[in-house]
C-alpha cells in the first residue's frame, strides 16, 4: 500500500506532469502502456489487435479541463476519432471521461457534449464507454450515464470495485439497462469511502463480477489483469450456463499479451484498452498504482531493452 499512495501522490503533482514527460526513461517506459500520442498510433494499434483477433476500446488521455473551448475540441475530437474508426473498418470502442467534456465547468455543457459523442457513436455503431473518476464525481456520472442510455442503446459505465458503495451503484445501472465495466479501482480514496486493502478488493471485485453474471448485464465487462481472479470469473460463468461471449475481459495495451491470447483462444471475449494523448502522466501513474507488479513489468522491461 505505501508503494501504491506513492505512486498515486505522483499522479496529482503538477511539477511531475510538467517535467518528467521530459525525461527519456519516463517516456520510454510509458511507451510500453501506449502506442503512441496521436490517434493515428492508436488506429496502428487497433489494426494490429484485430489481426490478433481483439478489438479495441479508445481513449484519448486528459480530465478536469479548464475552459469550455478545450472540452469543445475533445467532444469534437471523440467525433472525429469515430469516424476514422468506422472509415477504417475497425470496431474500437471510445471511452471518455466526463471532466474531459467540461463537467468541472457546466454539467449542462458537459451533458451536451456527452450526447454529439453518443450520437457520433451510434451512427457508427459503436459502443460508448463513459470512464469513471475520483468518488466526487460518482453521482453525476451515473446520472448522465442514465440519461444517456435513455436515448442511445449501447451505453456503459465504469465501476470501481474498491467503493464500498459499489454494490448499489451497480443495482441501479443493472435496473437502467447500462452497460458495466468493472474495474478495481485507481485513485486515492479515504478509508471511510474505499477498501484500503488489496485483498478486501480482490474480494468485491469477485462478488460484484459474479453478480453481474448472474443478472446478465446489459454489458458485462471485467477490466484486470489478474489472472487469478479471471480464471475464478470464467469458473463462475461456467457455472451459470454464460456463453464465452456473454461477458468480456478487458486489458490495457501492453499487459498480460500472454493471458490476452490465452483467452482468445479459449473463445473468450477481449478488448484492449489503447490510450494516447500527450496528458498521459497522471493516468500512467495510476496505472502503475492499480497492480504493484505492473512496477516490476516496467522495470524488467527497461533493462531488458
Amino acid at each position: 500500500m505505501i508503494v501504491r499512495s506513492l505512486l498515486l501522490g505522483m499522479s496529482e503533482s503538477a511539477w511531475l506532469r510538467e517535467h518528467a514527460t521530459r525525461w527519456p526513461f519516463v517516456r520510454r517506459a510509458v511507451s510500453r502502456f501506449m502506442p503512441g500520442e496521436m490517434l493515428a498510433d492508436m488506429l496502428a494499434a487497433a489494426r494490429v489487435l484485430r489481426d490478433a483477433g481483439i478489438e479495441a476500446v479508445f481513449t484519448k488521455l486528459g480530465e478536469n479541463v479548464a475552459s469550455a473551448a478545450e472540452a469543445e475540441a475533445v467532444a469534437r475530437h471523440y467525433v472525429e476519432a469515430v469516424a476514422t474508426v468506422r472509415a477504417a473498418g475497425l470496431g474500437a470502442e471510445p471511452s471518455v471521461k466526463l471532466t474531459q467534456l467540461g463537467l468541472d465547468i457546466d454539467r449542462d455543457r458537459a451533458w451536451r457534449h456527452l450526447q454529439t459523442v453518443a450520437e457520433a457513436a451510434h451512427a457508427a455503431g459503436l459502443y460508448l464507454w463513459i470512464d469513471m473518476e475520483q468518488s466526487r464525481y460518482v453521482d453525476v456520472t451515473l446520472d448522465l450515464a442514465e440519461r444517456a442510455r435513455a436515448e442511445f442503446r449501447d451505453v456503459g459505465v465504469c465501476l470501481q470495485a474498491y467503493l464500498y458503495r459499489t454494490e448499489q451503484d451497480l443495482d441501479r445501472m443493472l435496473r437502467a439497462g447500462v452497460g458495466v465495466r468493472l474495474v478495481k479501482g485507481a485513485y486515492q480514496e479515504p478509508a471511510s469511502l474505499a477498501f484500503p486493502k488489496k485483498a478486501d478488493v480482490d474480494r468485491s471485485f469477485e462478488a460484484l463480477g459474479g453478480r453481474m453474471l448472474e443478472q446478465r448485464a446489459a454489458r458485462v465487462v471485467f477490466g484486470t489483469h489478474d489472472a487469478a481472479l479471471i480464471a475464478r470469473l470464467c469458473d463462475r460463468a461456467r457455472a451459470l450456463g454464460a456463453p464465452p461471449r456473454s461477458y468480456e475481459f478487458h486489458f490495457l495495451y501492453g499487459i498480460q499479451r500472454a493471458e490476452q491470447a490465452r483467452l482468445v483462444a479459449a473463445g473468450e471475449g477481449v478488448r484492449v484498452l489503447v490510450a494516447y494523448g500527450d496528458y498521459w502522466f497522471p493516468w500512467y501513474m495510476r496505472r502503475l498504482a492499480e497492480r504493484p507488479a505492473n512496477v516490476w513489468f516496467v522495470l524488467r522491461s527497461l533493462v531488458g531493452g
